[in-house]
């Protein structure tokens, strides 16, 4: 009988607390730094926190990565209780995250494993759930990294922007695109190539009222592959209004998909680049 395999994550993959403990996810928490001061998202820091200095200060909080020797402390751990692991980051174009796991894994040879999501927020949650299920199914961590690093390809991820003005302030969107994006009450929808590390791209630009675009959206989302899992989907939002949140939910309800829909809320990380009122639709294909 081989070791027991240990499933962890960023937690930027963005599941709430139900859902790791359901599965039983351990998650590496990523920095905050604010003013000089370093936090750990979802640790001493809440999103809504970050939005308050943000509006406050006008100071955008900066994301790091965990040190190589905060993941090798971290993988450290389980080995020494004779665990294997498998870890899933963040996607290796959107942090270094990634490069630091895989180097502190290299300590732990045949025991611990780091995948590339080439994802981001529950695009890469997709994927940790897809390993528990292996893992529970009795597959060793190399079984296990195998397979997940095939399903990569499969995890879609998208969300629309509310607004500009966190992009705009981490240097990531123009003073001139941001104001014609508010003249012309474009909405942008945001695309993630899980070909490609998990670089961005815009997608299609919304108009008119946000609570429509959502609409639009998660139709569009949706209809555009005809080879969906069933299993899951997420709503995942960066501090959206419930009302939007419930209205996407019970659309997706209607349609009568998915087994599971989950909704849940992005992370200080995630939330840091969007800003508030972002929602994505994110599910994987067979």
């Amino acid at each position: 009988m081989g070791n027991k395999v240990i499933i962890t994550s960023d937690i930027s993959a963005d599941l709430n607390r139900e859902l790791e403990q359901r599965y039983g996810v351990d998650m590496m928490p990523l920095h905050i730094v604010i003013g000089g001061k370093s936090y750990e998202d979802w640790v001493n820091i809440t999103p809504e926190e970050l939005y308050q200095i943000f509006y406050k200060t006008k100071e955008l909080p900066h994301t790091t990565a965990g040190s190589v020797g905060e993941y090798t402390d971290f993988f450290k751990k389980y080995v020494d209780d004779g665990c294997d692991v498998v870890h899933l980051s963040l996607g290796s174009k959107l942090s270094v995250t990634h490069q630091s796991s895989v180097l502190a894994a290299e300590e732990f040879p045949g025991r611990v494993y780091s995948v590339d999501t080439q994802n981001l927020s529950t695009g890469c949650g997709l994927l940790v759930i897809k390993a528990c299920e292996l893992r529970d199914q009795g597959y060793s961590a190399k079984e296990i990294y195998e397979a997940v690093n095939e399903m990569v390809p499969k995890a879609h991820a998208s969300f629309v922007l509310d607004r500009l003005d966190f992009l705009h302030a981490g240097g990531r969107c123009s003073a001139v695109a941001m104001l014609g994006a508010n003249l012309l009450s474009l909405k942008p929808s945001i695309e993630v190539h899980n070909d490609d590390g998990g670089s961005m791209s815009v997608g299609k630009k919304y108009r008119g009222k946000y609570d429509k675009v959502l609409l639009q959206y998660m139709e569009d989302t949706i209809n555009k592959y005809d080879n969906i899992d069933t299993d899951r989907v997420f709503v995942t939002h960066a501090g959206a209004n419930p009302e939007y949140v419930d209205a996407i939910y019970q659309a997706v309800k209607a349609k009568n998909i998915f087994k599971e829909i989950l909704i849940t809320r992005a992370s200080c990380t995630i939330s840091s680049h969007c800003g508030p009122n972002t929602l994505g639709v994110l599910f994987m294909t067979k």
